[in-house]
């Protein structure tokens, strides 16, 4: 073409238009004038060629600023047009493009991107007194390796992977796809631009390796159901030279016969007799060590709860302890003996006109008794 169009003009959108905008018309446009699609159209592929020119200039945000400023003489030769011959440079200029428009993944070059390595879960159960004052425990993981003889390249010790011939080493081959002409990665390298010829014995050429894994790992005190520790790089290998993935290790904390758990609370119950309860008492208690001595104050009703400070669990990164809460429960004899009777009948003679008894008697003669 003698005389290039303005490329506004030829993708047919406003001087302010957004990089989204200017994608979008080139897209248009590529699948309009696509020659596969116009067989019959001699000007087909030079319009594809003036869009796709005009969208790698504009496309580019330095080359657009100079194009607006000094038009054509600007770009001083920059157009691709000055180096397009075919369709397939298009493709290969733009592989991210059609493959987003045609629903194929090949990016320029054909080559794959390294890629992190999945992550692994194991999901490790505990003891309460475990969880509560922290241990180690040793793991034996089933994962995946980088092949330790030929490092994660698939050759055997002493050769290296050679050239494709399928696609010359470009980890690409076009291919058709109705009317259009795709880069897709190659079928026999994968997309790698080498193949295998001499596979390594110990991994067969995959590079990598299947073994069990043992890791020691540290259970911090205080960790509850559902605490995820995560040690970094002990997961799957990535694809292509990608980092590795990590190991989420999920706690599930068994129950416990004598404590239960609120956060970082612990409760147990403590049984008292009907004398302890009324005339206060001194009764040793549990905890996650050693027992302790905790005072009942005089008149203590079931179902009382007494706190101890600090002697719960403690918080995970933190020296702060929860407390330990002790649910008081007043028993209750089924048998006693007549002494006792005649004990608790005096006792019962000498409360006769305190509150208790008032509404006791209220009661009965509202019931008709």
């Amino acid at each position: 073409m003698s005389t290039k169009r303005d490329y506004y003009e030829v993708l047919g959108i406003e001087n302010h238009a957004s990089a989204d905008e200017i994608k979008s018309a080139y897209r248009k446009l590529a699948l309009k004038y696509h020659p596969d699609r116009n067989p019959d159209d001699p000007d087909a592929e030079d319009k594809f060629k003036e869009a796709a020119e005009a969208y790698e200039i504009l496309s580019d945000s330095g080359k657009r600023a100079q194009y607006d400023r000094f038009g054509h003489a600007g770009i001083n030769g920059q157009g691709f047009g000055d180096h397009f011959h075919s369709t397939e440079d298009v493709f290969s200029a733009f592989g991210d493009i059609f493959g987003d428009l045609f629903g194929f993944g090949a990016a320029a070059g054909g080559r794959r991107r390294a890629r992190a390595g999945a992550d692994l879960r194991y999901n490790l159960n505990i003891s309460f007194r475990d969880a509560a004052k922290g241990t180690e425990v040793e793991l034996n993981i089933p994962k995946k390796e980088v092949c330790s003889d030929c490092h994660g390249q698939g050759s055997a010790p002493g050769h290296t992977p050679e050239t494709c011939q399928h696609c010359h080493g470009q980890g690409q081959v076009t291919q058709s796809q109705g009317f259009f002409r795709i880069s897709v990665p190659c079928p026999v390298c994968r997309g790698e631009g080498k193949v295998i010829t001499h596979p390594c014995p110990k991994c067969r050429g995959n590079g990598i390796v299947q073994v069990d894994k043992n890791l020691k790992v540290r259970i911090p005190a205080g960790v509850d159901t559902g605490s995820r520790l995560r040690l970094r790089n002990e997961g799957e290998p990535g694809d292509f030279g990608g980092p590795y993935g990590d190991l989420y290790v999920v706690i599930y904390v068994e129950d416990d016969k004598i404590f239960a758990r609120r956060g970082q609370d612990l409760v147990v119950s403590a049984d008292i007799s009907i004398v302890q309860a009324i005339l206060g008492a001194k009764i040793e208690v549990p905890t996650i060590d050693e027992p302790v001595t905790l005072e009942i104050p005089k008149g203590t009703q079931s179902g009382k709860i007494l706190r101890i400070k600090n002697m719960g669990l403690p918080y995970l990164g933190s020296t702060q302890k929860g407390d330990l809460l002790v649910e008081v429960l007043v028993h209750i004899p089924t048998k006693i003996t007549k002494k006792q009777e005649e004990l608790l009948r005096e006792f019962d003679r000498l409360e006769e006109g305190r509150p208790i008894k008032k509404v006791k008697d209220f009661f009965k003669k509202a019931m008709g008794d």
